[in-house]
């Protein structure tokens, strides 16, 4: 089987279990290091004719990360795709678990089952309200329903925009300030918000700078992602420093 992903999570889960089905990954795919294969552009924006020159007998491809135009374009040259979407830890899960079993992975791999273990037993944190932005100008928030609510949800963190109508809301930075706030999370990615690049706009609230990886991908991360997030919100930083 020829594979094609166009998911940096999945592009690690597939290398990691079946490395040899992989022929073609986006520009984004940075993990495992190192990996050897074609690269087809971006999530967003990928090179469709790079993609079909690879002969894929799949092309993975998630709700999020990728455009339903490309799926369709995909779809119309005779190409079968795998579409994810996973909105919570047990539904990543399931999907890896599912997805590995239909690219041939005989049993479920030991991360996975590591990652299960982990799951099933985070580290008991303290509740915090806190807002959660992924970018900024404009700023954007997680909202409802989301996988990466669903990981700070089990490690004590409570989302204020959780019961949002929508995924990603877009409130301006004086209705996020208005809140009553015990944390600002601040993933490195989509938007790499840092020390120095972030923190700012909350001056007094302490700001968790997390790693996005963690928080958002679904593959061989989610091992170790509880410890790694816990570690993470476990040393806020403030504005002003000192």
């Amino acid at each position: 089987m020829r594979v094609v992903s166009l998911v940096p999570s999945l592009t690690e889960a597939v290398a990691a279990t079946l490395p040899g089905l992989l022929v073609g990954a986006t520009d984004w795919c940075t993990h495992p290091a190192g990996l050897d294969v074609a690269r087809v552009g971006g999530s967003k924006y990928p090179d469709l004719d790079r993609v079909l020159a690879l002969r894929p007998d799949v092309v993975l491809l998630n709700v999020e990360e990728n455009r339903r135009a490309d799926a369709d374009a995909l779809t119309a040259a005779g190409v079968p795709v795998r579409i994810t979407y996973p909105r919570t830890v047990d539904a990543a899960l399931a999907e890896l678990a599912a997805l590995l079993a239909e690219l041939g992975a005989p049993t479920e791999p030991d991360w996975l089952l590591a990652a299960r273990r982990a799951w099933a037993e985070p580290p008991a944190l303290p509740a915090r309200r806190a807002v959660v932005p992924v970018w900024r100008k404009p700023w954007v928030v997680l909202g409802s329903d989301t996988f990466a609510g669903d990981v700070l949800r089990r490690l004590g963190v409570h989302n204020v925009y959780a019961g949002h109508a929508e995924r990603y809301p877009r409130p301006a930075l004086a209705e996020l300030r208005a809140h009553p706030l015990d944390l600002v999370v601040l993933p490195d990615e989509p938007y790499r918000f840092t020390e120095r690049d972030g923190p700012e706009a909350f001056p007094g609230v302490p700001c968790a700078l997390l790693s996005g990886r963690h928080l958002t991908w679904y593959g061989p991360s989610l091992a170790e992602a509880p410890a790694v997030l816990a570690g993470q919100l476990a040393r806020p930083v403030t504005y002003p420093p000192g």
